[in-house]
């Protein structure tokens, strides 16, 4: 049986799938489904979305519907005579574990559990649904903080009457983002009063990494023990207490780099957070939609750095170079090195994830998604906001 089928197996099988369940489940309880969620895009813009709307709904007093993830067919690692369905699409708790995804809330919580998107055609029918349309609710928020857009749709969703709410997004040429939470709002300042509330929350608190996810990770701890001589003092057991990790991106990203230079684009959502160490202002000299080569130059140095500016990043980092070689930093290990079988290369986007949120210290990329969601489930794992840097 393949991985996919597992987890479809697992989400049919959850126990608030069941329809004579007392409220807040079964037949009486209340549901949202985000129809609006954004698919076929990097796992990292839509994971922002899927947990800040699981918060929406927990927060609503009713059960978040999760859905497969939709791939971008050309993020997709298989080609597209390997493609099992098309969009290709992974399902949710093959990637993630959590609340999110059905699992339990805190014990003597009585929030309802989240249901899938098959249970959702079961429990909440076409007729017994009030469909919202994000036309009708985004424009008197679009451009307030994150908090208040979010309190904006708490109150709607709380005091719907329906049981079964359906969100569907504007058309494009209205809303060419139609998420509740979009990227507007996730790439700008604007999204930080959301942090208290969402980092506390029992949505970040008890998401968790997925069992295949985890069966990668084991698979591969060895290429992290150490390979050096002996310390000389006793050093921790544990290899990702003395791990490094850094995210390195290539490939389409010189594109995206000088599109972010264009637009003066700020740092990328948790990135931004004013208790991490490392900043980014744009310069001065740019405008909407135009920036000067000279401070294009600048944004490369931070999106895009040469590997000599990786190396050499700061003193902070030369110093803390040499801490680790002295406590016996030989190990050197990519992406590449991992081995994954089928299964496990299908989710491979959230292994590096957990690999770089175990490690000790993580350099990351300001302007990244990927970087934000690893930052974020550093912080509610309780690291240290100085072990989080930026290029």
């Amino acid at each position: 049986m393949h991985m996919a089928d597992d987890a479809q197996k697992w989400e049919r099988e959850l126990p608030q799938h069941n329809l004579d369940l007392p409220f807040p489940e079964g037949k009486t309880g209340r549901y949202v489904k985000f129809s609006n969620q954004i698919k076929m895009l990097g796992w990292n813009n839509v994971f922002n979305e899927i947990l800040m709307n699981t918060h929406l709904a927990y927060m609503s007093k009713r059960a978040y519907v999760f859905q497969d993830y939709y791939w971008k067919p050309d993020y997709y690692t298989w080609k597209e005579s390997q493609f099992r369905s098309w969009p290709p699409r992974t399902p949710l708790n093959a990637i993630i574990s959590g609340p999110t995804s059905g699992a339990p809330w805190d014990e003597g919580d009585p929030a309802p559990r989240s249901i899938s998107e098959d249970w959702f055609e079961i429990v909440c029918p076409v007729e017994e649904r009030r469909v919202i349309n994000t036309r009708d609710v985004k424009p008197a928020v679009q451009w307030s903080p994150g908090d208040e857009i979010f309190a904006h749709w708490q109150k709607l969703l709380t005091d719907a009457p329906e049981r079964c709410i359906e969100i569907e997004p504007a058309p494009r040429e209205e809303d060419g983002y139609g998420q509740t939470f979009d990227l507007w709002l996730w790439g700008t300042s604007r999204i930080l009063p959301l942090w208290d509330s969402f980092s506390k929350s029992p949505t970040s608190r008890l998401l968790a990494t997925s069992p295949l996810v985890n069966s990668a990770v084991d698979r591969n701890e060895y290429l992290f023990l150490p390979k050096g001589p002996r310390p000389p003092h006793p050093v921790s057991r544990d290899p990702y207490a003395r791990m490094l990790a850094m995210h390195v991106r290539r490939g389409d990203y010189k594109e995206a780099c000088v599109g972010l230079a264009t637009w003066n684009s700020t740092f990328y959502s948790w990135n931004l957070l004013p208790e991490l160490p490392d900043h980014f202002d744009p310069p001065e000299g740019g405008s909407w939609g135009y920036n000067t080569p000279e401070n294009t130059e600048k944004y490369m140095e931070h999106c895009l750095p040469t590997f000599d500016a990786i190396v050499q990043k700061s003193a902070w980092l030369d110093e803390l170079k040499a801490a680790l070689i002295q406590d016996g930093w030989y190990t050197i290990a990519t992406s590449r090195d991992l081995v994954l079988d089928q299964e496990q290369t299908d989710v491979n986007m959230a292994i590096d994830m957990d690999i770089a949120r175990r490690a000790a210290v993580f350099i990351g990329n300001g302007w990244s998604s990927f970087t934000s969601n690893i930052v974020h489930r550093r912080l509610v794992d309780g690291k240290e906001p100085i072990s989080n840097r930026f290029y």
